[in-house]
């Protein structure tokens, strides 16, 4: 009995070009820059003291609504990152069997790259703005309560140019010949 050398792939499908190991690490990064404030908003709801007052409660609309928004903002928030991942991996570039009339046809290279695009936009601009509102900011909370937001919430000014990159070698990789 012989064993065959070859390893098995990890994906039925490969990537039109290869993906080198940087642009897998800087898509993987992008997905977990976002993962720290969703669950800073998930503590929020679950009544992890954070160090708020009950103004800043209020402002959340907790109790109310709160209850709804936040956990439903957070997995908004990890589904667009992890759709980063679609930039470095097979799924990204062949539409899903269960997709009627789709199926198994190749994604368009600027199906991917504007929306993706306009999302690098979209999460720099946040940053920066996240970063400008937090050093302006007059919020209710303890010294600490503001270290643990902070430490939550800086990753995501890494988001919208670690996705910028992968957006770039994306199109670069599906449109060279």
């Amino acid at each position: 009995m012989a064993i065959s050398p070859s390893l098995p792939t990890t994906s039925p499908l490969p990537t039109a070009a290869p993906v080198p190991a940087w642009a897998r690490r800087a898509a993987a990064a992008a997905v977990w820059t976002s993962a720290p404030s969703a669950l800073w908003r998930l503590a929020v709801v679950l009544g992890v003291p954070l160090g708020l007052a009950q103004s800043e409660y209020d402002s959340m609309l907790l109790p109310g609504w709160g209850y709804l928004v936040l956990p439903l903002l957070s997995a908004l928030q990890e589904g667009l990152a992890f759709l980063t991942l679609g930039l470095v991996r097979p799924w990204g570039e062949v539409w899903p069997r269960w997709i009627p009339f789709l199926k198994g046809r190749r994604i368009p290279v600027n199906a991917a790259v504007i929306p993706a695009a306009l999302g690098a936009l979209a999460c720099t601009v946040y940053g920066v703005l996240f970063v400008w509102t937090t050093l302006h900011a007059d919020m209710e909370i303890t010294r600490w309560g503001e270290w643990v937001m902070n430490a939550c919430y800086v990753p995501l000014v890494a988001w919208g140019p670690l996705l910028a990159v992968v957006t770039l070698h994306y199109r670069r990789r599906r449109t060279r010949r």
